[in-house]
């Protein structure tokens, strides 16, 4: 009798939730059992807990991209062994095993591709590539990327997930963070808009270059972002680390990144972003003209007792900025942080938006309405970090040339211990004077309270505008009462001593033009009085506009510096108009 052996049989092992147990995961977030093909539905995001799990190069590109929009370049870049480096095997081993393993030459993936039908450069860390690290090869990837976004003049994207330098290549590899660095600086200089988006996790050399140089820095939920490891720091400073230190979240509440994004919404950020820097057709700017809820002569205003008009502009029903900006704007793209580490102060608020076929960058002072906004928001008065979050986004907009539209409502910058020891009068200087030298057309509104430096410190504008019920004053009417008076008793008379109101403001030449608001006051309909704001604004901007640009910073300059000039304070005090012009 004949005996045969068996055919080889792969036994499967079966799960008690059904299917086999090569079909569930367990998720590294909140230890529950995730179908794979309902993972891999979710973007390899965890239904119930919303933890984001690695993806591979492959899968991000296909995330983001266009299909078939991309056109790979620097496949003849491969890392070489200069330092003939062997730890447990050859390092021309691990390379080896990780091309195999992923498909690519080296841990960059860059490329030419369309997101949404908009074009642009793609460099792309591969952390399956010996963790993504950056050596020589890499560094050259990201560089090659960077001239070409420079070449074409559209934006780079640098998709991050690395462990940091690359040991094995030594000092090489610590040379790639000056090398992409300057390629980096030379794209700032240039104009072209570069964005990060920071994934789990970026370490080290990443973070110290090219990782955190972007315009826009974005990152998923959760991922682990920092110089040095967790590890590392605990070893050193001997302390057990705070829950979230080094997240997303921890690094956007910090002020060093703007978002932190769900997968699900990462192309559509993107294309948002993408769009608002797209060059389009704009129209010619309008010939100059008053439009009817812009009041430029005081005679046409009727005179109300100061004290009121303090008590209509603190009414904190009033429009915020915040409330301008979804009603007067378009596509308002809020960005945070300082990039400083002071943090995100929630009293400043601003971003990119679109002012008729215009892309603009509005900066504004932040209240709030209810007591727990309020206490958040610090009642609109900002922190240093605040100003130096303003002065960031100035930069940002004469980088790209966009005009400024500033919103000014603050009682004034805050007055507390730490401000003074994180130099809130330098934020306030600062900002004053970048504002003063942009080369792009600014126009400010104040839309509530104007109160003094912290006030000043974003209206130094081309075109300087108020609302009707509006203030801007050197102190407060109770704060002048108790210095020169004795009391805040006598606040009602020191407002009307310090001509703040608008009537008083455009005699004085202080502000261009007021901006009308309902009969009962900007709280009763937020409707008509964003309205008028945004005619107002499209008005200011297109005079502006038609100034050529080399006279913007001059004619902002003129405005300015005739206050306190003899004879132009004759001139006021004789009933001229505003000048500068």
């Amino acid at each position: 009798m004949t005996t045969t052996s068996p055919s080889p049989v792969v036994a499967l092992r079966v799960s008690r939730f059904g299917g086999t147990e090569d079909d569930w995961l367990r998720c590294l977030g909140c230890d529950e059992l995730i179908y794979r093909r309902r993972l891999e539905r979710n973007l390899k995001v965890c239904p119930e807990c919303q933890y984001h799990f690695r993806l591979s190069a492959q899968e991000r590109l296909d995330l983001l991209l266009d299909p078939g929009s991309l056109a790979r370049f620097g496949g003849d870049v491969v890392p070489v062994d200069i330092l003939g480096f062997v730890d447990t095997k050859p390092y021309t081993q691990r390379v080896a095993e990780s091309q195999i393993r992923t498909g690519n030459p080296a841990a960059v993936v860059c490329g030419t591709a369309r997101l949404d039908g908009l074009p642009l450069v793609i460099a792309l860390l591969d952390f399956t590539f010996l963790g993504g690290s950056i050596g020589g090869a890499a560094g050259e990837l990201i560089a090659r990327a960077a001239r070409r976004a420079l070449e074409d003049r559209v934006p780079l994207l640098i998709v991050s997930a690395s462990g940091g330098a690359r040991m094995q290549e030594g000092a090489i590899s610590l040379m790639q963070l000056a090398k992409t660095s300057q390629e980096l600086g030379r794209l700032h200089a240039a104009g072209v808009l570069v964005v990060n988006l920071n994934t789990d996790p970026t370490y080290g050399g990443a973070t110290a270059s090219f990782s955190m140089l972007g315009d826009v820095i974005i990152a998923e939920p959760g991922a682990r972002i920092g110089f040095a490891g967790p590890h590392v720091i605990e070893q050193t400073i001997r302390q057990e680390l705070p829950a979230g230190f080094q997240t997303a979240e921890f690094l956007r509440d910090n002020g060093q990144i703007d978002l932190v994004v769900p997968r699900e919404g990462l192309r559509g950020t993107l294309s948002r972003l993408l769009r608002l820097h797209a060059p389009g057709e704009r129209s010619e700017p309008a010939a100059a003209r008053t439009p009817p809820s812009l009041v430029t002569l005081p005679e046409r205003l009727s005179k109300r007792p100061a004290v009121d008009v303090v008590a209509q502009a603190r009414n904190i029903e009033r429009p915020t900025t915040l409330d301008y900006c979804a009603n007067a704007f378009d596509d308002f793209f809020e960005l945070h942080g300082d990039r400083l580490g002071g943090g995100d102060d929630p009293a400043i608020v601003g971003g990119l938006a679109r002012l008729g076929d215009r892309t603009v960058v509005v900066i504004g002072h932040q209240k709030g309405r209810e007591v727990s906004e309020l206490v958040r928001r610090n009642f609109g008065m900002p922190q240093p970090w605040g100003y130096h979050k303003a002065y960031r986004l100035m930069e940002y907009a004469e980088k790209f040339g966009f005009p400024v539209v500033t919103l000014v409502d603050t009682p004034g910058a805050f007055p507390g211990i730490e401000a003074e020891q994180r130099g809130q009068a330098y934020a306030i200087a600062r900002c004053i004077t970048r504002m003063a030298e942009l080369s792009v057309p600014t126009v400010s509104l104040i839309t509530g309270e104007g109160g003094s430096g912290g006030a000043l410190a974003m209206a130094v504008g081309n075109r300087v505008l108020i609302l009707e019920s509006a203030y801007f004053s050197v102190i407060s009417p109770e704060g002048c009462s108790t210095i020169l008076f004795g009391s805040a008793t006598s606040a009602p008379r020191a407002a009307e001593q310090l001509k703040l109101t608008p009537p008083d403001l455009l005699r004085l030449g202080i502000v261009d033009g007021v901006v009308l608001e309902p009969r009962e006051g900007a709280h009763t309909d937020h409707t008509v009085v964003a309205e008028n704001v945004r005619t107002a604004l499209e008005s200011a901007l297109d005079e502006l506009l038609g100034i050529p640009a080399t006279e913007i910073a001059d004619q902002r300059y003129r405005r300015f510096a005739r206050f306190g000039d003899p004879a132009c304070q004759m001139e006021l005090i004789g009933g001229g108009g505003r000048g500068g012009d």
